[in-house]
């Protein structure tokens, strides 16, 4: 079951002014320009802005718990953002041991308001799982709010999920929250983690919490090592703690 989200910041992209001196003709013919088109001074903030991922990984774990039996994982996706709003979707093979289910087929979107120095975001999010055997009931669908706030040097932040039908036939209404911080302690390096708990209609409610080291390769390339545990292991050795390394690169 997906019990981590696949997000894009939309952003302002200033001309740089010349600097240094300049003719009186030359300062004329550049200020005239610039008002007959003002998109040469600032680009539309509320533009499309498309961009895509792909990550190999040698576990997908979500919310604590692996997604394909402690097995690899190959995942993509595509997000489009147009100010504060954005839209995407993302896709991962995924094994539940059913001996059908082979993929997962996220699809969301929201809204990332800034308020009071608070980052928002309020979005909705499709889980859909391809060749699920019949009468499964594994897709549902979750609405999420969550905020961050910057600390001195690092970045705090909570998030609640919501669904009113969980993953699988016999869960109903589910609800997952989680804290969450941040800390850049060196150049291209991101410290972080997160401790969560999903609380579902069965007797399958669980503690999960992770830890991990993010480094920057390339500005579109970046590796991620972290260690994921629950405090249900007797849920199966899917809840066991493990450690993750993931190749992620964005373009």
């Amino acid at each position: 079951m997906r019990i981590q989200l696949p997000t894009s910041v939309a952003a302002i992209t200033l001309l740089a002014l010349t600097s240094g001196l300049a003719s009186q003709a030359s300062a004329r013919t550049t200020s005239s320009d610039t008002a007959q088109n003002p998109s040469q001074a600032i680009a539309d903030p509320y533009a499309p802005k498309v961009s895509f991922n792909v990550a190999a990984g040698s576990d997908y774990v979500f919310r604590g718990v692996s997604q394909t039996q402690e097995d690899p994982a190959i995942s993509g996706g595509v997000d489009v953002t147009a100010g504060s709003f954005y839209a995407g979707a993302w896709a991962s093979n995924v094994d539940f041991g059913d001996g059908d289910t082979d993929a997962e087929i996220d699809i969301y979107g929201g809204f990332r308001p800034e308020v009071a120095g608070l980052n928002l975001d309020l979005g909705v999010i499709s889980y859909l799982y391809t060749s699920q055997p019949d009468g499964a009931d594994y897709d549902y669908l979750e609405f999420k709010a969550a905020a961050t706030r910057a600390v001195g040097p690092a970045t705090l932040g909570a998030a609640v999920y919501y669904s009113p039908d969980f993953f699988g036939a016999s869960e109903d209404e589910a609800t997952y929250v989680e804290a969450n911080a941040a800390v850049s302690p060196a150049d291209k390096w991101t410290i972080s983690g997160a401790v969560g708990h999903q609380f579902v209609s069965s007797d399958f409610d669980y503690t999960t919490w992770n830890v991990g080291a993010a480094y920057q390769l390339t500005s579109n390339l970046a590796v991620d090592v972290r260690y994921h545990d629950t405090d249900e292991h007797d849920f199966g050795d899917i809840y066991g703690s493990r450690a993750v390394a993931s190749l992620k690169a964005t373009f």
